[in-house]
């Protein structure tokens, strides 16, 4: 499953490095994997938001830690919109690895361009991940410790829009995988998110 992974991600990176740099002032700059990449309708739900989705089907943590120079800070973000993890659940790691990763990340963006703004949405509770939800959730709360304790980093969580009064996932909501996500999710997301990034994307 690794090699296959990594295979995308190798041809994820020539495809970003070849594309032409944006010539929008300070977009938002969402990054990570196939949540974010199949969000077909991102743009039109994010306007008047000038927004870049540089988010490949398939990457880990990993991937994205090492792309952020090649992908993302060349775009001079004001925001970096973070989804990823998942397919690090998948492929077993365990959730002090996952979130090492993610902050490494966060630093790197901080310490390149410490104005830029890092919002970091939750890993998805996917019914496909039940038996890893503990990893799932032990992520999610170290993210959102750390963006308690430190302000580096803005914790969103989408994860109550995907479930239902019990606490069990909508199926309604996503795809017969059981892991990516219908519209009507993308459309809950972007009811919580675009707030935040708005907030965010305006402050100086």
């Amino acid at each position: 499953m690794r090699t296959t992974l990594a295979l995308l991600a190798g041809l994820a990176a020539l495809v970003l490095t070849a594309q032409p740099a944006v010539a929008q002032d300070g977009p938002l700059v969402f990054v990570g994997s196939s949540i974010f990449h199949r969000w077909t309708n991102l743009t039109a739900q994010m306007a008047p938001l000038p927004v870049v989705n540089r988010a490949v089907d398939g990457l880990m943590t990993s991937d994205v830690l090492a792309m952020v120079d090649r992908a993302v800070l060349p775009l001079h973000p004001r925001v970096v919109v973070y989804y990823c993890g998942s397919n690090d659940v998948d492929a077993g790691e365990p959730a002090e690895a996952i979130v090492a990763r993610i902050r490494r990340f966060v630093d790197r963006v901080r310490e390149a361009s410490p104005s830029t703004r890092i919002v970091f949405v939750s890993v998805n509770r996917a019914p496909e991940k039940r038996d890893r939800w503990d990893v799932v959730d032990a992520v999610n709360r170290q993210v959102e410790a750390d963006g308690r304790q430190t302000g580096r980093v803005r914790y969103v969580d989408v994860n109550p829009v995907l479930v239902d009064a019990t606490g069990e996932p909508r199926m309604d909501l996503f795809m017969p995988d059981q892991l990516h996500l219908r519209p009507p999710a993308y459309e809950a997301f972007a009811r919580i998110l675009k707030p935040v990034l708005l907030e965010a994307y305006e402050k100086r």
